[in-house]
């Protein structure tokens, strides 16, 4: 894809230059792994239309151009297009007067996370586990000199190249590999993981990998599950945890500060917890199945179905 090579181009000859020594092999067995869908999703992504968006906004939102700017012509066809790509999870987002109702109102996590930030204004970022890239956006938004995400799932690498295409930011990039892939390049300002700790089945292996990420001083932004509790206070769930299959550990927030203590990461502050409520994760027509308010306890919101407190989760910032 173009995509990647341009991004081999610009991270060459930068601090981020040994990645190129194992990602171009990766990207390449990906590719051949999912080459089907991807022929099919790029047949469809070459329809898009090609529009001169009268401004881009990544700052208090992400919005590309206006209604104006489009046809109703091309906002049909633009909304036609993207529903070939759902369910969309992260967002929302609006392209030429298109809104696309994202299952999470990811700007409301955003809007918690933004106030306790380092500035990102010139920094080199990473997004660890980054959906559509929605939170990408925003942090270029914020003045991020690079803004890289991570995912390894191909429809979410899709949905990200859908604005990329229509925004045209040669400085925020998606790459469809796991943190595993990633070598330790301790050259990154700011790594963000949120809502990826509790799929992972060592955490303290995930909280180390992050942190190789980082270069010295450099600030990571940890969002997770978390439960009441003490230090010692962590939940192991059973087979699943609202309804979700890959949800292991979730520690209370003393316990979550343990953990980035022991794995050497200072300045450890958890800085927001908040509840998950029905309102933020939600079925829309862009994400037609179950959401959050099938997976509580109708009679007990507190809980989840299998009765489990329901989610709540919380922002912790650590330096490297």
């Amino acid at each position: 894809m173009q995509h990647f090579q341009d991004f081999y181009r610009r991270i060459a000859g930068t601090d981020l230059s040994p990645w190129l020594e194992v990602l171009p092999a990766q990207l390449a067995e990906w590719h051949k792994q999912n080459k089907t869908d991807l022929d099919k999703w790029q047949r469809l992504l070459e329809k898009l239309p090609a529009i001169h968006p009268t401004d881009v906004d990544l700052l208090s939102q992400v919005r590309v151009g206006s209604d104006s700017d489009a046809t109703p012509y091309e906002q049909k066809q633009i909304v036609g297009l993207l529903q070939q790509f759902k369910p969309w999870r992260k967002g929302p987002f609006h392209i030429h007067g298109v809104h696309i109702d994202t299952e999470w109102r990811s700007d409301w996590k955003w809007d918690r996370v933004l106030p306790h930030l380092s500035p990102l204004a010139g920094r080199s970022v990473l997004d660890v586990g980054c959906g559509s890239g929605y939170h990408l956006w925003r942090m270029r938004g914020e003045g991020a000199k690079l803004a890289v995400g991570v995912d390894p799932y191909p429809l979410f690498l899709m949905q990200f190249m859908i604005l990329n295409h229509f925004i045209g930011d040669d400085s925020v990039f998606q790459l469809p590999v796991g943190i595993e892939a990633l070598p330790a390049l301790k050259s990154f300002d700011t790594v963000f993981s949120m809502g990826v700790l509790y799929h992972r089945k060592s955490p303290l292996d995930f909280l180390q990998q992050l942190k190789s990420l980082l270069r010295k001083d450099g600030e990571l932004v940890l969002e997770t599950l978390v439960v009441d509790g003490d230090e010692h206070t962590v939940l192991l769930p059973g087979e699943r945890y609202a309804q979700m299959r890959n949800v292991w550990f979730i520690p209370s927030v003393a316990a979550l500060e343990n953990w980035l203590t022991r794995v050497g990461f200072s300045d450890i502050r958890t800085v927001d917890v908040s509840t998950t409520s029905v309102d933020e994760q939600r079925s829309t027509e862009w994400m037609r199945t179950h959401s959050l308010k099938d997976f509580l306890d109708p009679n007990d919101l507190s809980k989840t179905i299998e009765g489990y407190p329901a989610p709540v989760r919380a922002v912790t910032i650590a330096k490297a």
